[in-house]
């Protein structure tokens, strides 16, 4: 038994990982804010090897890592516009709050930190297939922190603690936090509720993909594997024959979901572009994707058909539920007296 923890447990990554980790025998520690709310975890609640910590990265207890073998970072604001909407709130959560849990793990003998970090690192990257040695080209603040985050675990003086950075393809899949701000998730759902698919920038964006399962299980992988062949690395983590062009995702929505239509527009404020090699992971430590994007369509598909998930839960816009959060603290903020709503 190894015991983890996993900060941003609670998340769409982190709450499909707790599981496979509690699955596996480990003894878990989520630590979350829990903006999204327990319910993500609450079914773990019942395991006696998993447990909740509610604390914020930047200011979490001293103390929260004693007895931690492995931590697992996937805490911080995900995705490019919900960064956008307080650069210094990114900042100070995305690489201060990341900065916290390296500094704090080193400090209370952690054997192995693992920072989940993203192949939005690349941005705007050369038609070339990109590998871990590319150079990285960041078009949003999301990936300038993650490249800023990524340093400082490469970096950090050691007392014996290995760090390994994962740059994750873009996720896809259903999880019990679930996102439709994902490429794959938000277009499904828009062939099952509105009929229609758009596509933005003529659909010619290079995206690789992920399942979330996938990625669950490269952090645990990583864990397992020799101390030497992960020992301040970086891996890509995906699958290089799940490279695919917008338009291309678009198509397969539509295959598995006919009589969708799929509108097509010439601009697109998001220029990322990025087509990344997997080749690393697979050949260096013996991991490969267990789904494929078709797999995640069918999956999301059902699940929206049975009611299991649905579009309309305001939580599953990261960036939306972010902005609600914000605006609700501002009125609160306006209506209160000497710090009191009522």
């Amino acid at each position: 038994m190894t015991r983890v923890m996993v900060t941003g447990g609670a998340g769409y990554i982190g709450s499909v990982l707790c599981g496979l980790l509690v699955d596996a025998g480990h003894e878990v520690t989520c630590l979350d804010r829990f903006f999204f709310g327990q319910n993500a975890v609450q079914h773990l609640g019942n395991s006696p090897t998993f447990k909740m910590i509610r604390a914020d990265t930047r200011w979490m207890p001293t103390d929260a890592f004693e007895g931690i073998d492995v931590v697992m970072d996937l805490a911080g604001i995900s995705n490019d516009p919900a960064c956008d909407l307080d650069e210094n709130l990114t900042e100070d959560v995305n690489y201060g709050g990341s900065r916290k849990v390296m500094e704090l793990a080193r400090d209370s003998g952690v054997s192995h930190l693992i920072y989940s970090s993203s192949c939005s690192v690349y941005g705007a990257g050369e038609n070339t297939v990109l590998t871990e040695e590319s150079e990285v080209l960041p078009v949003s603040l999301y990936a300038k922190e993650k490249i800023r985050s990524e340093s400082a675990c490469l970096e950090l003086e050691s007392s014996g603690m290995r760090t390994t950075v994962l740059r994750n393809a873009t996720v896809y899949g259903v999880s019990p936090r679930m996102r439709f701000d994902l490429i794959v998730n938000i277009m499904t759902a828009y062939a099952i509720n509105r009929g229609k698919i758009f596509v933005l920038g003529g659909g010619e964006q290079w995206r690789p993909l992920v399942h979330v399962v996938d990625v669950a299980r490269a952090f645990i992988h990583v864990m397992d594997a020799d101390a030497d062949k992960v020992d301040r690395k970086i891996f890509n983590v995906g699958s290089t024959s799940q490279n695919f062009q917008v338009r291309q995702v678009a198509q397969m929505i539509r295959a598995a979901i006919p009589g969708t239509e799929i509108e097509v527009t010439p601009d697109d404020p998001d220029k990322r572009s990025y087509n990344v090699s997997f080749d690393k992971i697979h050949d260096e430590l013996g991991f490969d994707a267990s789904k494929s994007v078709a797999d995640g369509i069918a999956e999301v598909r059902d699940a929206l058909l049975e009611g299991r998930i649905s579009q309309a839960d305001t939580r599953t816009s990261t960036v939306g539920f972010y902005k609600y959060l914000l605006d609700a603290e501002n009125l609160l903020n306006e209506l209160k007296i000497d710090g009191k709503l009522f």
